[in-house]
């Protein structure tokens, strides 16, 4: 396997003490060092919980930033006059969707993985930027675009599985193989459930277009200590063992408890060339 594309890995330092630039930020670092361990690095602190032989099965340090890195990506991230964060449009086709030359990344997950509240998670800060969350499954039928200030665009794919739209293969094929500035595709996976057989046919589709994904695993706070980790274990060997494209390390995410919500977004600054 290749070694990653834009990975940052800075040298930490004593990077618990580090100074964030970022004011959103600041409350989190005042956090005790258990609780702030968990909420922005969840990988490392499950693997707190396994034997140590096992340890080297979760690549948890592939992609690791200071505490430094992430304030400044939370910047990113923030709405202000000057940095707008909001919905641009909606496209059934990629001849519909609006012609931006910024970076783009793309969420897509099975219907009822938590796609959008995880974006609207990602959004908290800007509070204006409106993302639909339906209690029905299969609500998103088209790809919709928001515009997060100069810095990139992120694109929510209509959810697959249970009431996918007819031509949602055609819709997203077409996307994900002709999107010039398509920098990432994030595939969410319910780490509650694993991967699915629906999970496997996207798996399969990011793989033929040699695309460079990652997997988000949703819902970590619905499940025990062990089933997540038992879960993240198996996730792991199949991105070890059965992926190309893959980016090896997972990223483990509550839109509830915004575990691991902070490390997301700088990785999503990181592969949009904003964490300078």
């Amino acid at each position: 396997r290749q070694a990653p594309r834009h990975t940052h890995r800075p040298d930490r330092g004593n990077d618990m003490a580090a100074p964030s630039t970022s004011r959103v930020f600041a409350e989190v670092l005042r956090l005790p060092q258990r609780q702030l361990m968990k909420l922005v690095y969840p990988l490392r602190e499950l693997e707190q919980h396994l034997v140590p032989d096992s340890r080297p099965d979760l690549q948890q340090s592939i992609f690791d930033p200071s505490l430094d890195d992430i304030g400044r990506a939370e910047s990113v991230f923030v709405a202000t006059a000057r940095n707008r964060i909001e919905y641009v449009s909606s496209a059934v086709r990629l001849e519909h969707a609006p012609d931006l030359r910024q970076p783009e990344v793309c969420f897509i997950g099975r219907s009822n993985v938590g796609k959008s509240s995880l974006i609207k998670a990602l959004f908290s800060l800007a509070p204006d930027v409106e993302v639909r969350i339906s209690k029905k499954p299969g609500h998103t039928k088209k790809m919709n675009f928001f515009k997060v200030g100069k810095h990139f665009t992120l694109v929510d794919m209509p959810g697959y599985g249970y009431r996918a739209p007819g031509d949602f293969v055609d819709m997203v094929e077409t996307y994900l193989k002709e999107r010039k500035n398509l920098k990432r595709t994030f595939l969410l996976v319910d780490s509650v459930v694993g991967i699915t057989k629906n999970d496997n046919i996207a798996i399969e589709m990011c793989e033929e277009f040699t695309l460079p994904y990652v997997m988000v695993l949703t819902k970590t706070d619905k499940s025990s200590k062990g089933h997540l980790l038992k879960q993240v274990l198996q996730i792991q060997k199949f991105v070890n063992t059965q992926t190309q494209g893959c980016f090896p390390q997972l990223f483990p995410v509550s839109a509830v408890t915004y575990s691991g919500i902070h490390l997301l977004k700088c990785f999503i600054a990181n592969v949009t060339g904003n964490l300078k």
